[in-house]
C-alpha cells in the first residue's frame, strides 16, 4: 500500500442510540474510516486514535437530567471539528454554555427544515443529488415530504427523532436553520467548526443526509476518501501475508457471506496455504451444499474438505423441540466435527474467523456492561483455546454492507453475497418442534419456491429478509377429492433498517396467491399456507 487507509479517520462517540451504526456506514460509504466508541471510553485514547474529527451520536437518555452521558472535555479542547447529532447536539449546546430544555411538543417523523444563515455545512445543500423514499412512500406511518419541499429558500425533508431541544445557544454559535415547530434545528460556530442538528443524516429518510456528511467528513474535516472495496483488499491482503508468514490457515466454511468472503479474501493473500472446513449440517437452503463445493472449490480454486454430516445432526436432534435446546447441540455439533477434521490437518496454525464490526461492537459492549444490547459473538464457539491455534479475522474492522461489496470485487456472485441472513443454527430454528429429515426436505423445498418467486417478481431486494417456516401443527385439507390432513407452512418477509425493529412487507397479494398455490401443488405434504404479518416487536424476526 502507497497510502495508510486508516490515516485520515473519524471518531464517533456512541450515547445510545438506535442508529449510530448507521452514522458509521454513512461515513465509510462516502470513502473515509471511522470507529464507535461509548461515550465514556477512556478520553485518554482520543489524541492516540488521532481523529481528523468526532461526530456525537444521539441517545435515548436526556441531557436535562441529572448524571446523563456527556461528551469529554478533550473532544472540545482538541481544535478537531466536531458535529453533534440530536441528544449530540443537546449535550455540545450544554456543555459549551447553552440550554436545553424538555416538555416541548415532541418531533418524531419528517419535517421541513429551512437554513436560516449561511454555513458550510448546510449552504446549497438542497441544490445537491438526495436519495430519499419514492415519491409519497411512507414508513413507521410517516409521509415522506414532497419535492415541493426542496424550495426556492432551500428548505428540504429530515427526519426528526427527539423530545427535548436547544432553547439557548452557546457564545459564538448562530442557528443556522429551523423547522415549522422547531426555531434551533441547527446550529454552527464556523470559527471552531462546531456544528449541531437536531435530524438524524444518517438515515435515508433525510433528503440530503449523505452529502451533509461529506461535507462535514471531507470538505470540512479534510479526509480523503481512501475507504473504497478496491483499497481495502489491498490493504487486507498486506496485513494477512505480514501476520501468518508462510504458515497455513483453516476456516470453518459455512456458506454465508462472511465466511465467503473471508475464504475469497484468504484465497487470494495466501493461496494453497488455506483449507476450509466445510459441515453441511443437512440444515441448509435447498442445494446450498452443492453450490457452495461449485462456487468456492470448482470456481475459486478454494480447497475445501466437506463433510455431510446431515445424518448425524438428525440423530443428536431426534426428540428434541426445545429451541435453546437445538441451539446448542447444533453448536456443539459442529464444534466436534469441526475439531476432529482439524486433527487431520497437521499443519494448521492459524485459524479464520468471520468476525464483523458489529460483533466487535456488542462483545465490548457486553464486556463493559455499557451496551444496550447485551450481546456476545463468537464465531465458532470454544474452538480457539481448545484447539490452540492463532486467531485471524480479516473482516473484523467491516460492516455487513462492506463485506458485501467485498464480496463483489473479490470475484464472488452478486446474488450469493446479497442473500438474506440465514441463522447459524440453520433450518433447525425454522422447523419449529422436533428437527426430521422429512421436515427438513418440505422445508427446503417450501422455502426454494418462495425465494424463488420472489426473484422473479423483483421483489427479493425490496425485502430485507424472507423464509419459509415448519410448523408443529396438521390442519385439514383438500386435496384432489380426498381429505388431507397436512403440516402448514408459514412464510415471513420483513422490511428493516437495522433488524432490531423490523414491520412485515406488504407483499402483493397476487404474488402471494402464487406462491402457495406453488407450494401446496409441488411440495407433497403440504396443503396449508399463512403469511407472518406480525411487527418486531413484539415478535422477533425469527421464529426460535
Amino acid at each position: 500500500m502507497t497510502q495508510d487507509i486508516h490515516q485520515d479517520k473519524i471518531l464517533i462517540l456512541d450515547f445510545g442510540a438506535q442508529y449510530t451504526q448507521l452514522i458509521a456506514r454513512r461515513i465509510r460509504e462516502i470513502g473515509v474510516y471511522c470507529e464507535i466508541w461509548a461515550w465514556d471510553h477512556d478520553p485518554a485514547d482520543i489524541p492516540k486514535f488521532a481523529p481528523k474529527a468526532i461526530i456525537l451520536s444521539g441517545g435515548p437518555e436526556s441531557t436535562v437530567e441529572a448524571g446523563s452521558p456527556r461528551a469529554p472535555q478533550i473532544v472540545f479542547d482538541s481544535g478537531l471539528p466536531v458535529l453533534g447529532i440530536c441528544y449530540g447536539m443537546q449535550t455540545m449546546a450544554m456543555q459549551l454554555g447553552g440550554k436545553v430544555e424538555s416538555g416541548h411538543s415532541r418531533e418524531f417523523g419528517f419535517a421541513a427544515l429551512t437554513p436560516t444563515m449561511s454555513c458550510r455545512l448546510l449552504d446549497r445543500l438542497s441544490d445537491t443529488p438526495a436519495v430519499p423514499m419514492g415519491e409519497g412512500e411512507s414508513w413507521m406511518g410517516q409521509q415522506q415530504p414532497s419535492a415541493a419541499h426542496a424550495a426556492a429558500d432551500g428548505s428540504f425533508g429530515v427526519w426528526m427523532s427527539h423530545g427535548d431541544r436547544v432553547t439557548a445557544l452557546p457564545a459564538g454559535f448562530a442557528a443556522v436553520a429551523s423547522t415549522h415547530d422547531l426555531p434551533l434545528a441547527a446550529m454552527a460556530d464556523e470559527t471552531r467548526r462546531y456544528y449541531g442538528v437536531q435530524f438524524h443524516p444518517e438515515v435515508t429518510h433525510t433528503q440530503h443526509g449523505t452529502e451533509l456528511l461529506r461535507r462535514f467528513v471531507v470538505d470540512i474535516a479534510g479526509c480523503q476518501t481512501l475507504w473504497t472495496a478496491e483499497n481495502i483488499i489491498e490493504d487486507s491482503i498486506v496485513r494477512i501475508r505480514e501476520q501468518t508468514g508462510s504458515e497455513h490457515v483453516l476456516l470453518g466454511l459455512s456458506g454465508g457471506v462472511d465466511s465467503s468472503v473471508v475464504a475469497a479474501l484468504l484465497k487470494r493473500a495466501i493461496g494453497d496455504r488455506l483449507t476450509c472446513v466445510f459441515v453441511d449440517t443437512g440444515l441448509l437452503r435447498h442445494g446450498e451444499g452443492d453450490q457452495v463445493m461449485q462456487m468456492m472449490a470448482a470456481n475459486m480454486g478454494v480447497k475445501v474438505v466437506r463433510v455431510n454430516a446431515g445424518p448425524q445432526y438428525f440423530s443428536e436432534l431426534k426428540g428434541v423441540d426445545d429451541p435453546e435446546a437445538k441451539r446448542k447441540i447444533i453448536g456443539r455439533l459442529f464444534v466436534e466435527i469441526f475439531e476432529a477434521e482439524s486433527k487431520k490437518l497437521s499443519d494448521v496454525k492459524w485459524l479464520a474467523q468471520g468476525t464483523i464490526y458489529p460483533d466487535v461492537i456488542e462483545s465490548a459492549g457486553s464486556k463493559t456492561g455499557k451496551a444496550h444490547v447485551i450481546k456476545s459473538h463468537h464465531n465458532v464457539g470454544g474452538l480457539p483455546e481448545r484447539m490452540h491455534l492463532k486467531l485471524l479475522e480479516p473482516l473484523r474492522e467491516l460492516f455487513k454492507d462492506e463485506v458485501r461489496r467485498l464480496g463483489v470485487a473479490l470475484g464472488l456472485p452478486r446474488e450469493m453475497v446479497y442473500r438474506h441472513p440465514f441463522p447459524g443454527p440453520g433450518l433447525g430454528v425454522r422447523i419449529l418442534g422436533e428437527v426430521k429429515p422429512e421436515a427438513a426436505e418440505v422445508l427446503q423445498r417450501a422455502d426454494h419456491i418462495f425465494i424463488d418467486e420472489l426473484r422473479k417478481w423483483a421483489l427479493y431486494d425490496k425485502v430485507s429478509q424472507a423464509f419459509a417456516v415448519y410448523l408443529p401443527v396438521k390442519s385439514v385439507g383438500v386435496v384432489g377429492d380426498a381429505r388431507a390432513y397436512e403440516p402448514v407452512i408459514a412464510l415471513r418477509a420483513v422490511e428493516t433498517i437495522d433488524f432490531m425493529t423490523a414491520h412485515w412487507a406488504r407483499l402483493p397479494y397476487d404474488f402471494l396467491d402464487h406462491v402457495a398455490r406453488r407450494i401446496v401443488n409441488e411440495v407433497r405434504g403440504v396443503s396449508r399456507v399463512v403469511y407472518d404479518i406480525s411487527g418486531k416487536p413484539p415478535a422477533t424476526i425469527e421464529w426460535e
